[in-house]
């Protein structure tokens, strides 16, 4: 039995729809990258996996509870991370954490609190107010608070926005590690390396879901060709193969430019055309995944800010 199992779920804010027909499945175990553009719908989308919002039409099931009807007890037994830091900077940590436990009704609170302590190596911090810690450890707070009713399914909404490389990827080992336990996650995020690290990915576009897979299937199922130009006066070829047929991305990394199309012969032509006469190399690359969303991005119209 799947953990979370939805159906066509539609939400919609007066006229406009901000999720039309989703459907989608959470495996035991798994964590599954929530990816797409700002206002594609991803928040939306998690709000009422997590029956902080029901939907319009639709249907399905979250821990075996009804996302129609039983909302309240979905709430009660997820776990929600929002993308906005919303705990009490003028309490300490301990004081944040003791408050969510009362939430939940867990007892005794200060074994409860003290035991998430110890599990997210926050204990000796305790008693630091939140107001002075760095974001690293404001994150590691909210996923503290996140886990401490220990919730079967996780919801992360751009978890890690803002925070420095080593807290991320800390982050995420503990995300891994909670996973092999057993844990569910589904994490919303901006960050190729963080989309690559999970075990599946879902793109969202304008509220309607445009595709799902591994890192591997979704790249393999784009068609996008790549080739990596080298050598002096990259930035005139670049502007002579943005207009050129056959070519769909032309980004530069590093010393070398990254050109992407889905016509081999189209865009081998313009590299020609473009590269005649230059002392340049041209070779194959290999495709990424951030090809493959920034042109899911252009067919859907959508932009990443």
């Amino acid at each position: 039995m799947s953990v979370a199992s939805v159906q066509g779920l539609v939400k919609r804010f007066g006229d406009k729809i901000a999720v039309n027909g989703v459907s989608l499945t959470l495996e035991k175990g798994e964590i599954m990258g929530f990816l797409g553009p700002n206002g594609s719908g991803k928040t939306t989308t998690i709000r009422m996996i997590c029956g902080l919002l029901t939907p319009d039409a639709g249907s399905g099931t979250v821990l075996g509870r009804n996302v129609l009807t039983e909302s309240q007890e979905i709430k009660r037994e997820v776990g929600y991370m929002t993308q906005r830091f919303t705990y009490y900077e003028d309490l300490t940590i301990a004081e944040n954490l003791a408050f969510v436990a009362k939430l939940y009704d867990l007892t005794p609170v200060a074994k409860h609190v003290s035991g998430v302590l110890d599990e997210l190596g926050l204990s000796d911090r305790k008693n630091q107010l939140v107001g002075t810690l760095s974001g690293g450890w404001k994150q590691r707070l909210a996923l503290a608070a996140s886990l401490m009713h220990k919730p079967k399914l996780l919801l992360l909404d751009e978890p890690t926005a803002g925070v420095d490389p080593k807290a991320r990827r800390l982050f995420w080992d503990e995300l891994h590690r909670r996973a092999a336990d057993g844990l569910t996650v589904l994490v919303s995020t901006h960050y190729m390396d963080e989309a690559e690290r999970c075990h599946r990915l879902t793109y969202i576009s304008n509220g309607v879901l445009l595709m799902t897979g591994t890192t591997d299937e979704i790249v393999a199922r784009s068609g996008l060709v790549v080739y990596v130009v080298e050598g002096p006066g990259l930035a005139t070829i670049a502007s002579e193969l943005e207009e050129r047929e056959g070519v769909d991305q032309v980004a530069s990394f590093g010393a070398t430019l990254h050109v992407v199309g889905r016509d081999s012969a189209a865009l081998k032509n313009a590299l020609d055309a473009a590269t005649k006469g230059k002392s340049v190399r041209v070779k194959t690359g290999d495709t990424s995944l951030e090809d493959v969303l920034i042109d899911l991005m252009g067919q859907a119209g959508g932009t990443a800010s």
